[in-house]
């Protein structure tokens, strides 16, 4: 089977391009993100049922990292990662900026001191009794 039976020539669902791209593991979780608002298409929130075509600009908002993507194809069900990655193109500006912040999380990391010990008696007391307060 070539690689053009697998492409759609008009427009498809925003929630079922975002799977097809592999950006999220179910159409349901797209779906929801398309909800919460982590998804917009030229600067705007959509619907689930907007139609994504080739060329549009969608910014994706994704634990902590926001991609800036073109639609560059479209596909007829979700196939490789390879396969997905055709699908889009990130903007520089968004690679440099997901880049910067990878770093910056990464030296934060590095920064927490740990002795690698467990908590002791009282300090796992305190732990949960802060955990408690912060819970309700």
């Amino acid at each position: 089977m070539s690689n053009k039976s697998k492409l759609i020539p008009d427009g498809m669902r925003a929630d079922k391009w975002l799977w097809c791209a592999r950006f999220y593991k179910t159409r349901s979780l797209a779906n929801s993100a398309i909800r919460t608002g982590k998804i917009k298409l030229a600067g705007l929130s959509i619907k689930s049922g907007k139609e994504i075509k080739i060329g549009d600009e969608i910014e994706i908002s994704q634990n902590g990292f926001k991609y800036q993507i073109e639609v560059t194809a479209l596909a007829k069900y979700r196939g490789s990662a390879a396969s997905a990655s055709l699908l889009y193109e990130e903007t520089a500006e968004s690679l440099e900026q997901r880049r910067l912040l990878a770093e910056q999380r990464k030296i934060a990391q590095l920064a927490i001191t740990s002795d690698g010990r467990r908590p002791n008696k009282q300090q796992r007391r305190k732990i949960i009794q802060f955990t408690r307060k912060s819970g309700d």
